[in-house]
């Protein structure tokens, strides 16, 4: 039954992450510049933006179903279903806003199908297992935040300032990667009860987020928008999956078969997130929508 529901949990979690990604894309580009030096102003900023205020609430709501599903599952299972989220988002916006997919969004379409259904069938006997090595942690996190600000600073390599924003979307991908594994950690030591809340990892979740939250606004005002959502999702669902085997020791299976099997769900999932980001007309919608009301929020000349 826990399974069941960690799994539901990832889909809701999948679909409005995705979704108050495209909502902030729209508020984020209408809102002023975010300097992280003004962090304050930056934040009352982005939140009079009416997009960015729905996208935040749509996010807050899909942080709750991504914390249950967290503590529900293995880690790498949780985030192998959340990447394929914005394969959910596509049908979505086809189905309802008028949106055309291409063959290979489609394409990618099938693939998270086939890889969920893997995954369903071969992660019934799946625990939601918390325990870690500290001194794995430790050097997981470490060296995860240590590539999410190279990549923040690597606007300072010339070939890379045109990149800015999809590689913003990425330290923030990974920022949110380094809080999940975070969150994982602290479900498993909340078993001590309430002291348990009080620890290191707390510290890093706020960071991290804060961290990500800026960079993650900040890349939706500077790129492309589909591009950055992909980014910062991939960053993210690798990051975590990354952990949850090489931290968590969450297992691939008990015979070579299942091995195979679950191996072949996260690789097709993380290529059906490639194939398919999110509906790139949707996207384009969504910005020109902002542009254009932003033109009429302007003063007409006198």
């Amino acid at each position: 039954m826990a399974f069941t529901v960690g799994l539901v949990c990832a889909v809701v979690s999948a679909f409005g992450t995705n979704l108050s990604f495209l909502y902030k894309h729209r508020g984020a580009v209408a809102a002023p510049d975010v300097d992280i030096r003004k962090p304050l102003r930056s934040a009352i900023d982005l939140f009079r933006s009416k997009w960015w205020t729905i996208g935040w609430a749509v996010a807050v709501v899909a942080f709750g179903a991504h914390v249950a599903a967290l503590a529900l599952l293995p880690l790498s299972l949780a985030q192998s279903v959340l990447s394929g989220g914005f394969v959910l988002l596509a049908v979505l916006a086809e189905r309802y806003f008028g949106f055309d997919l291409g063959r290979r969004q489609w394409f990618g379409v099938v693939l998270v199908a086939v890889s969920l259904a893997l995954i369903g069938v071969t992660g019934m006997g799946g625990g939601s297992n918390s325990q870690y090595s500290i001194a794995g942690m430790i050097l997981f996190e470490g060296g995860a935040l240590a590539l999410g600000l190279l990549f923040v600073f690597s606007h300072r390599v010339p070939r890379l300032r045109a990149q800015r924003g999809v590689l913003l979307g990425a330290a923030a991908g990974i920022g949110f990667g380094i809080s999940d594994v975070a969150v994982k950690a602290l479900s498993g030591d909340l078993d001590s009860g309430l002291p348990g809340l009080v620890s290191a990892w707390s510290v890093l979740i706020v960071l991290t987020g804060i961290g990500a939250f800026f960079a993650s606004a900040r890349s939706l005002q500077i790129g492309e928008g589909v591009s950055v959502i992909a980014v910062t999702s991939v960053a993210a669902n690798l990051s975590a999956i990354l952990a949850g085997v090489l931290v968590f020791g969450d297992p691939l299976g008990e015979d070579a078969l299942v091995v195979i099997a679950r191996v072949t769900a996260f690789v097709l999932v993380l290529v059906a997130a490639g194939l398919m980001p999110a509906p790139v007309r949707a996207g384009e919608a969504m910005k020109k929508s902002s542009s254009a009301d932003e033109g009429s929020r302007s003063p007409s000349p006198a």
